[in-house]
């Protein structure tokens, strides 16, 4: 993969993902991504895992996440970590947008 240094927001699209969430993804290489994902309340990100390394800080909004056999409600400033292959979801509880980042990253996402 040719590295790309640069990816400015405005010419990045903002992907429907139904349910009401949107996703767009931001700088990545072949090992590290950047994903803006924006939820309107009441969005549910349906319990999934995958072999990435994941962590997710949350710009705005409140969200109830699952990651393994625990529950944590989290707000604007709060991150979480997810190992790779723990099954994960979460819950929109005020609308608002988390920013993900992977490693390696999200083949599917591109």
């Amino acid at each position: 993969m040719e590295v790309r240094n640069c990816f400015p927001g405005a010419e990045l699209a903002l992907e429907d993902l139904g349910g009401g969430i949107k996703r767009k993804v931001a700088a990545f290489n072949d090992n590290l991504m950047c994903v803006e994902v924006h939820f309107e309340k009441g969005a549910v990100a349906a319990l999934h895992s995958h072999p990435h390394e994941q962590i997710t800080y949350v710009v705005s909004g409140r969200f109830e996440f699952t990651v393994g056999d625990k529950t944590y409600v989290v707000s604007a400033g709060d991150s979480l970590y997810k190992q790779p292959n723990i099954v994960h979801g979460a819950t929109c509880l005020e609308a608002g947008m988390l920013l993900d980042l992977f490693t390696p990253h999200r083949e599917d996402f591109l």
